[in-house]
């Protein structure tokens, strides 16, 4: 059994390793990074194929500069425009990717940079997400329940001001039993927070 003020520490490493700086600022640099970096040689997309195609190299090359991979892979139109209808779906929900199109085509609603866009958020949102759940279940799998319900009481003690009311609805058995959902959120808690300090010290 730790002594409960290793394991306090142990929490405080977990949160710093997923502060935004370290998950949501560092994805969304390399993302943007890779966004502005893209050369599109079109206006306007004229085939569904066209479409299909560029889409595929977006994901690729935005994906290559995320993961850094070295060497970089080569797009797989298959798969990769597979990952892209999900992320358009979950944007513009069923068929998202023939509304994207429409937008490409047309240049209606921001047009094809918007459909970019679009794709660049979602695999924000997924990267950093996995990144985050990925350090969090590392670290919660491996305690016992005791040490899961210390730890829980002890975030809660001192980062409990930063959880949403919807989270706090229900028991505290409640909370603690989905307790690594609410570190998910810790980032994003934090990240708010310190925009809002930052606001008021301007």
């Amino acid at each position: 059994m730790r002594e409960e003020r290793t394991m306090s520490t142990e929490l405080d490493e977990l949160l710093e390793s997923i502060d935004p700086e370290r998950t949501l600022d560092k994805v969304n640099s390399r993302i943007n990074n890779a966004f502005n970096s893209f050369q599109v040689k079109m206006g306007l997309v004229k085939s569904w194929n066209d479409f299909k195609i560029l889409l595929s190299k977006f994901f690729c090359h935005i994906e290559n500069s995320v993961l850094q991979l070295n060497p970089p892979r080569n797009e797989d139109i298959d798969i990769d425009w597979g990952h892209c209808i999900r992320l358009l779906n979950k944007e513009y929900q069923y068929n998202g990717e023939k509304l994207a199109f429409e937008m490409a085509r047309t240049g209606n609603e921001g047009g094809l940079y918007a459909v970019l866009k679009t794709i660049a958020k979602q695999m924000t949102q997924q990267y950093t997400s996995n990144e985050i759940s990925s350090k969090i279940y590392h670290f919660w799998n491996k305690l016992s329940i005791d040490e899961q319900l210390k730890v829980t009481t002890q975030y809660l003690e001192k980062y409990g001001h930063l959880i949403p009311p919807e989270l706090k609805e229900g028991s505290a058995a409640r909370l603690k039993a989905n307790f690594p959902k609410v570190l998910e959120q810790h980032p994003h808690l934090t990240k708010r927070l310190r925009q809002i300090g930052r606001t008021y010290t301007k």
